[in-house]
């Protein structure tokens, strides 16, 4: 199937600049996307743009992962009502080098492809460029009421806040991105979400203006949620790709928690299963959705591709021991169960506290598991909190030794699927 058809039946195409497929369909083209580094790991929200890439890879294309050392340092005004907070050069190289390792997972950078995979920093090329340099040979081919009439910039005009001059020569700097990718790379397509629009055309009329030539963009919609929530945001914070961020068990657990709605829209964006294949997990879904056979294998896919088969496997593992048989004892989770399960949060108490006994409000909160002892007790009171899949009734409960499984363990669960796994410290 054609890279684009491919592309659209999946979802992933929501805007797409006149002559775009002509290009595709006439040569290997070189297409790239920028990737900000605002965190040492990049989180599900950068999937999508990933995922973009690794079919244009596959379809035959060069694909090139843009990290925006120099742009990370002022700061995109796309999608966002204030200015966020510039980081300093310590906190970029470290965010930098994390989000490098990740995106070399994803794609093939071998020298002996036609099409191998390119990581460029734009810092390489704005660092020698000094601010005079930039205005006489790049400012002047944009006029100012180009730049004012692209959406990102008006809302932000007309916003309480407004846009500070860093934030309106972003727009300038990306594209500058773009015509230096066209003249050193011989890139010709720039890909990304729909909020970047503005940004990205900016970019190919000053390729046309500065050196006359010819360069294509495409975007992806920006994913949501059904029930309106942000994707990618849980209530212990984002989805990152870094396991030591987010858990490859608690990475599983996001899609398979995922509303029938959003995991058919979903296993389509984030997959690399067939239409066919889609439509024939979807339609035995359909037939017994309390099966969750759609969700399952989102899931499995999704967590297999950024984590591999081994963490997914625990992850599954730990998944079925918490909870395929929920009315079964807490004894048949064995000592070794316990102290195996991957990806839940652990923590660890003083046994001594134990054996005196520690009030479960106060516990909850000295280990963290709650950031407060009102917000544990609120949720106590709604029923919200079990120890050892017994739901905690009382806030008076007084916690003691006798609630160690195997002498060593407690297994809190906190709402339906956040558990914790409270052991004892070593003496």
């Amino acid at each position: 199937m054609n890279l684009l058809d491919e592309l659209s039946w999946r979802g992933m195409i929501q805007d797409i600049m006149p002559g775009t497929r002509e290009q595709l369909e006439k040569e290997l083209t070189t297409g790239y996307i920028g990737f900000d580094p605002t965190a040492d790991s990049l989180h599900i929200g950068s999937l999508l743009p990933i995922l973009l890439l690794v079919h244009f890879q596959r379809a035959g294309h060069k694909p090139i992962a843009l990290i925006g050392g120099a742009t990370g340092m002022v700061g995109d005004p796309s999608g966002k009502s204030e200015e966020r907070n510039l980081l300093n050069e310590e906190t970029l190289q470290r965010n930098i080098l994390g989000v490098k390792a990740q995106l070399e997972q994803f794609l093939n950078f071998s020298p002996t492809l036609p099409n191998a995979a390119e990581l460029v920093n734009n810092y390489d090329w704005f660092k020698s460029i000094s601010f005079i340099d930039f205005l006489r040979d790049t400012g002047k081919h944009i006029t100012v009421n180009y730049m004012m009439a692209k959406d990102s910039v008006k809302k932000r005009i007309e916003g309480e806040t407004g846009i500070s001059y860093t934030e309106f020569a972003y727009q300038l700097m990306q594209a500058y991105d773009f015509y230096w990718l066209f003249q050193q790379k011989q890139c010709k397509l720039q890909m990304g979400g729909s909020d970047q629009w503005g940004n990205m055309t900016t970019g190919t009329e000053l390729i046309r203006r500065k050196c006359g030539g010819e360069a294509f963009v495409f975007t992806n919609p920006l994913v949501t949620k059904s029930d309106g929530g942000k994707f990618g945001k849980t209530e212990s914070g984002n989805i990152w790709l870094d396991p030591a961020r987010t858990s490859p068990y608690q990475f599983y657990q996001f899609w398979l928690n995922a509303s029938d709605t959003d995991a058919t829209r979903w296993i389509k964006l984030f997959t690399f299963l067939t239409r066919e294949e889609i439509d024939s997990i979807i339609e035995t879904h359909q037939q017994n959705p309390s099966a969750r056979t759609l969700q399952r294998k989102l899931a499995s896919e999704v967590t297999s591709f950024v984590h591999g088969h081994a963490e997914l496997s625990k992850a599954i593992e730990t998944t079925e021991k918490l909870f395929s048989n929920q009315q079964a004892p807490i004894e048949s989770l064995s000592e070794t169960d316990l102290g195996q399960i991957q990806g839940v949060v652990k923590v660890e108490v003083d046994k001594a506290s134990l054996a005196e006994g520690i009030d479960i409000v106060s516990l909850l909160a000295n280990t963290g598991i709650f950031p407060s002892k009102g917000e544990a007790r609120k949720t106590i009171q709604a029923g919200g909190v079990s120890i050892n899949r017994k739901k905690i009734e009382s806030v008076e409960l007084l916690v003691d030794s006798s609630f160690l499984l195997h002498q060593r363990y407690i297994l809190i669960q906190k709402g339906k699927k956040n558990y914790f796994l409270i052991s004892v410290k070593a003496a």
